[in-house]
């Protein structure tokens, strides 16, 4: 599961998801990518989950990239706990990310393959993706 090897602070606030992805919209490493379309916190299991059904399906050949990383501390308050009382223990961590952002990245397998094996993926990851392709990709 994807999580920061040490944080400055144990919580963060959680912050708001207005506007579009500046950075990282654009393929980066591979011909092949899985673009956001909306806005929402995806947490480290989702990314792992993402990423085994994108190697299973792609025969562990070629590559992929993981765009992003879950770095913000998402806390919790314990269940039937009354209001107030401080702030809940750190639960697990979270990317916030916003439309426009390329989550997965992949390279070295046809194009049929690529798009089944980042559909799959795109399928354990709680918002609409959209398949994209490099401009200058040429299929064989």
């Amino acid at each position: 599961m994807l999580q920061p090897k040490r944080t400055k602070y144990r919580r963060a606030q959680k912050g708001r998801m207005k506007g579009t992805a500046q950075r990282g919209s654009q393929l980066a490493f591979g011909s092949f990518g899985i673009k956001a379309l909306e806005q929402c916190w995806i947490t480290g299991r989702q990314l792992e989950a993402a990423r085994q059904a994108v190697t299973r399906h792609m025969k562990r050949e070629g590559q992929i990239w993981i765009r992003v990383f879950p770095d913000k501390p998402i806390t919790k308050k314990p269940a039937e706990v009354r209001m107030g009382k401080g702030k809940g223990s750190p639960e697990g961590f979270v990317v916030p990310v916003t439309p426009g952002r390329i989550l997965i990245e992949a390279e070295g397998v046809p194009f049929d393959v690529a798009k089944e094996a980042l559909r799959l993926g795109a399928q354990k990851l709680p918002i609409t993706t959209k398949f994209i392709v490099r401009t200058d990709y040429v299929q064989e």
